[in-house]
């Protein structure tokens, strides 16, 4: 339920966290708040060094009013005009277009870690990002597996998270994310499953199913023909499949994933759970690239981003599809909505 106070609804705050500068992310942002739903959607809180979104402004046409403030303090949003936070990090005059920057990258960790400190202290009820880079942030000195797992300890939470790509209420979940594939068999544990299953089941129960129909993959081809073809499906995806059915969780597998996709396409489950990236991540992309969204599950705080990445090869082209970042803060905004934020 969203919140009301006198009887009246009461908009989130949603935090707009400023994407790689060197990518399609300033544009994006530009267009986005050009949207009436959006700006009627939510009180909207820019994150950026207001150098980038003007910069996006510039490739775009558009012009977008904005209240520029340097500290949270400032923020004012009675008229509905965003508010822009300016946070000084890069100037895009010098960081070109295309390429991989370390000054981009670290300036993504600085808007970023920002939203999620203006998160913790009660500031936004929710966050999306523009698409970040992670070589560029790993070059800058991330020091996390990737952004979910440097937002969790930026958060201080120390439950399980994971990242879920959604397109058209279709959900993918996983049970290792950005590992080598070579580790992935060593990784995969009954409890780690048992985990990645339930996580899902909240996460969409957040988004508002009610009862989640959760399809397992398989790791092994043919869900490992009975063993033949390797024990993973016996030893501990079939246990923790049924383990979370114990916990009256709407959970069916090993399925082999060459079929469980098709079955995700045809309704026959709300979310996939696949054993690696690369496994869920071919398929939920081809059922939609143009319209993903990646979700953080399982934080404190909604927090949601377009599922592709900074697509240098367009940038500064004012070509970039817009859907997947309206997608994304849609998606914010219902899960805030849900959590009654």
């Amino acid at each position: 339920m969203a919140r009301t106070e006198g009887g009246m609804p009461v908009k989130p705050t949603i935090a707009l966290v400023q994407g790689d500068a060197a990518g399609v992310g300033p544009e994006l942002m530009t267009r986005l708040l050009s949207l009436d739903d959006v700006r009627e959607r939510a009180n909207l809180l820019i994150i950026s060094d207001a150098r980038v979104f003007r910069a996006g402004c510039e490739v775009t046409g558009l012009e977008v009013p904005v209240r520029e403030i340097a500290a949270i303090e400032d923020a004012d949003y009675v008229d509905g005009v965003p508010n822009l936070l300016d946070l000084p990090a890069v100037d895009p005059a010098e960081t070109p277009r295309g390429e991989v920057s370390v000054t981009a990258g670290a300036a993504v960790l600085t808007w970023f870690g920002r939203a999620l400190d203006l998160a913790t202290a009660g500031r936004v009820d929710g966050i999306c990002f523009m698409p970040f880079n992670k070589q560029a942030m790993l070059r800058a000195g991330l020091d996390a597996e990737d952004e979910l797992q440097w937002a969790r300890a930026r958060l201080g939470y120390d439950g399980r998270a994971s990242e879920f790509n959604v397109v058209d209420g279709m959900w993918n979940a996983r049970v290792t994310s950005h590992v080598p594939l070579r580790e992935v068999a060593d990784r995969l544990t009954e409890d780690g499953i048992a985990e990645a299953i339930d996580l899902a089941d909240r996460a969409l129960r957040s988004a508002g199913i009610a009862r989640p129909r959760i399809g397992v993959a398989a790791l092994n081809p043919h869900a490992g023909e009975g063993g033949t073809m390797g024990t993973e499906e016996i030893d501990v995806i079939g246990p923790a499949v049924r383990r979370a059915q114990s916990r009256q969780i709407a959970a069916e597998g090993p399925f082999p994933s060459d079929t469980l996709y098709l079955r995700l396409r045809d309704r026959h489950f709300d979310c996939a759970v696949s054993m690696y990236h690369d496994q869920g991540q071919i398929a939920i992309k081809l059922l939609g690239f143009d319209r993903g969204v990646t979700v953080l599950g399982g934080l404190p705080v909604p927090i949601a981003t377009p599922a592709h990445g900074t697509a240098y090869d367009i940038a500064g082209t004012n070509t970039a599809n817009l859907d997947p970042a309206h997608n994304a803060f849609m998606t914010v905004c219902a899960m805030v909505a849900r959590r009654g934020g």
